[in-house]
């Protein structure tokens, strides 16, 4: 068990946005020998949940919310190079190929869901912007993919979250595959109408309903 000091330091230094009093933080716990996993799973990663959920709730704002990932970027790294070689952050929950959808270029929040999912211990595969149907099936095929999440910024590129069901239905992974949706004009109703596993209306809520797709 970490202690409660401990994770509290982790708590301010996530709240305050604190990268360089974060990495302190590991770098000590290494000093003492301590377990990084636990001090990950026990302080950092509750920190950045109830973070996620102020923002679900509109009591912190968009530019908070990326600093905080910010500072869990830099811890999970220190984690991950102080770690014996060959040991991995946490337990895989997944793997997940994510982009934003052909035609769009817009890449701000889906950057941010990436990190998010990396700190919740998924393998992240992100294919970028303006990205084909095409090669979404290609990644998830190549990579055993659990999920695709897509992002669409416009109106006009949404139906390519479409596209990317039918092929799914053809190539017969439809069910195999799960897919997740978001951007800004996406709705829970277009996520259903299209047949799309989940909608992330947010990068916490994302990460969230990942959990949930491969737990299922």
């Amino acid at each position: 068990m970490i202690d409660a000091r401990i994770i509290q330091e982790a708590h301010e230094a996530l709240f305050g946005f604190d990268q360089a009093g974060a990495v302190k933080i590991v770098q000590q716990a290494v000093a003492r020998q301590d377990n990084l996993l636990d001090l990950l799973n026990q302080a950092f990663i509750p920190a950045i949940n109830e973070i996620g959920e102020k923002f679900s709730m509109g009591e912190m704002f968009l530019p908070e919310l990326i600093q905080a990932a910010e500072v869990m970027k830099k811890v999970t790294a220190e984690v991950s190079a102080s770690l014996p070689k060959g040991s991995a952050v946490g337990q895989s929950h997944g793997t997940i190929v994510i982009g934003t959808v052909q035609g769009d270029i817009h890449d701000i929040g889906k950057t941010l869901v990436v990190t998010l999912l990396g700190v919740h211990g998924f393998t992240v595969h992100d294919l970028g912007r303006d990205i084909p149907t095409a090669s979404f099936l290609a990644k998830a095929r190549e990579t055993n993919a659990n999920l695709i999440g897509t992002s669409a910024l416009l109106t006009t590129t949404m139906p390519k979250q479409k596209e990317l069901e039918e092929a799914l239905k053809e190539a017969g992974l439809k069910g195999k595959v799960k897919t997740m949706v978001g951007g800004a004009p996406v709705t829970q109703r277009w996520a259903e109408r299209i047949g799309a596993d989940a909608f992330g209306e947010n990068a916490h809520e994302a990460a969230r309903k990942a959990l949930e797709l491969v737990s299922k």
